[in-house]
């Protein structure tokens, strides 16, 4: 699954070795699964050891909506919304609205996007646009908000559901690390996030996931961390880690999300899984 997350100050952000366009799609073991996932939000008990501050979160509420349908021959689309309060120690709440909608090519060549956002109850301009892969690998994005604007990226630049697929192929392969370069249209649209990503061993019994959604408890799964940082920003840390297990069929169980000031769960509370179109042969 390629969900989408923001920091609550900011527009949403999301989730390759560096390669060639040629071998940007991966094999994978069974088709990526399409449902419907509900994530709760609190502030993680990891925080309880951060020194605290008058802007650092004291409680956190808010929930993940997020549908994912589609497949390798008809594309993917995916609909994400994300409602996010941070309680302070000092000040007012802090409060997001977040919705994405995209759809990504089935084979990797394109991506378009409508983002809408507001904080504290006031609207962000929405931002719009497409990413295509040309045929010699490099990658264009046209933006149609807030204003009219084309902006060159470069080759070796994955779209959300390729670096999930890639993600799932080294894991199969035994994990390790990977180093990717993604482009999902989230913060400004102009952004490319350059991702490191740590993929552990399989676990060999069920999750805490399974006592939630039937349908992962037989399901392999790695725990996974991927780091996003601005790829313009050099030598400054992350923006966000984003931890979870990732099942096979590409959904992800409950998230830990590290802003590095606080660290917010995304509980895994339902999860839905919708028919899935076979591609022919």
């Amino acid at each position: 699954m390629k969900l989408r997350f923001s920091h609550p100050r900011a527009s949403v952000a999301i989730l390759a070795l560096a390669i060639s366009a040629a071998s940007a799609r991966a094999e994978v073991a069974m088709p990526l699964a399409s449902h419907r996932a509900a994530y709760e939000i609190s502030l993680s008990d990891t925080d309880s050891n951060r020194p605290p501050s008058g802007q650092t979160p004291i409680s956190a509420s808010g929930l993940i909506a997020y549908e994912f349908r589609g497949s390798s021959c008809e594309g993917y689309a995916s609909n994400f919304r994300q409602l996010t309060q941070l309680q302070r120690n000092e000040g007012n709440p802090i409060s997001s609205d977040i919705r994405a909608l995209t759809f990504e090519d089935g084979g990797g060549k394109s991506l378009t996007f409508q983002i809408d956002s507001q904080s504290l109850g006031e609207p962000a301009p929405p931002i719009a646009g497409s990413a295509a892969r040309g045929d010699a690998g490099d990658t264009t994005i046209k933006l149609t908000k807030p204003t009219a604007q084309k902006i060159d990226i470069g080759k070796d630049v994955l779209f959300p559901t390729q670096h999930v697929e890639r993600i799932i192929a080294k894991a199969r392969e035994g994990g390790g690390t990977m180093e990717a370069r993604v482009y999902d249209g989230s913060d400004t649209g102009k952004k490319v996030f350059a991702t490191l990503t740590v993929i552990g061993k399989e676990a060999t019994s069920p999750g805490p996931d399974s006592t939630t959604a039937e349908a992962l408890g037989k399901m392999r799964r790695w725990p996974v961390s991927v780091s996003y940082f601005d790829e313009s920003s050099k030598d400054a840390p992350p923006e966000y880690v984003l931890s979870f297990d990732l099942y096979e069929n590409g959904v992800s169980g409950t998230l830990k999300l590290d802003y590095g000031a606080f660290v917010l769960t995304a509980k895994l509370t339902k999860l839905e899984v919708l028919p899935t179109h076979t591609c022919a042969k």
